[in-house]
């Protein structure tokens, strides 16, 4: 499998007694993942499943990712948590997208590839970021090939 760990895009600060699953992503969030998006097309990077998390700044994120998907897109609440056994027996595909929040993406990262949460530390996951990995999705399983702030795959 080859599998994209994506934080979400930039969001919009929570307004006072704003729940923080109903932040929406900024323009300015939404212009720059627009141009991530572009920089995976450049790469010829596309996917056959996309999950993401219930949390309106991930639905928002999945929907720009939308145009590389040739598959299913599903919401998950594994994706709003820390990552365990559930969230990876949900897994499908050949080519999967995971959208999702800190600090969870990185602990996810790390479990895939070393077996361990608590490795997440050394893990820089920037808002709009991706983590290419390819492998088994079981702890300790996969490879990370690239782990790519979103200024790079911004870059025309």
């Amino acid at each position: 499998m080859k599998l994209y760990l994506v934080r979400h895009a930039i969001a919009e600060e929570a307004l006072p007694g704003q729940p923080d699953d109903t932040r929406p992503l900024s323009r300015e969030g939404l212009e720059r993942f627009g141009e991530v998006v572009a920089g995976l097309k450049r790469l010829g990077i596309r996917f056959d499943r996309l999950y993401h998390s219930p949390k309106l700044r991930a639905v928002q994120t999945a929907e720009r990712l939308k145009p590389l998907l040739k598959g299913e897109s599903q919401v998950t609440p594994y994706l709003a948590a820390q990552p365990g056994p559930k969230l990876l027996g949900t897994l499908q595909g050949e080519r999967v997208v995971l959208v999702g929040h800190e600090p969870w993406m990185s602990q996810l990262c790390a479990l895939l590839v070393l077996g361990d949460l608590e490795a997440a530390g050394g893990l820089v996951f920037k808002k709009g970021g991706v983590a290419q990995l390819e492998g088994q999705p079981k702890p300790g399983g996969m490879r990370l090939l690239a782990l790519l702030p979103p200024k790079v795959l911004r870059r025309g």
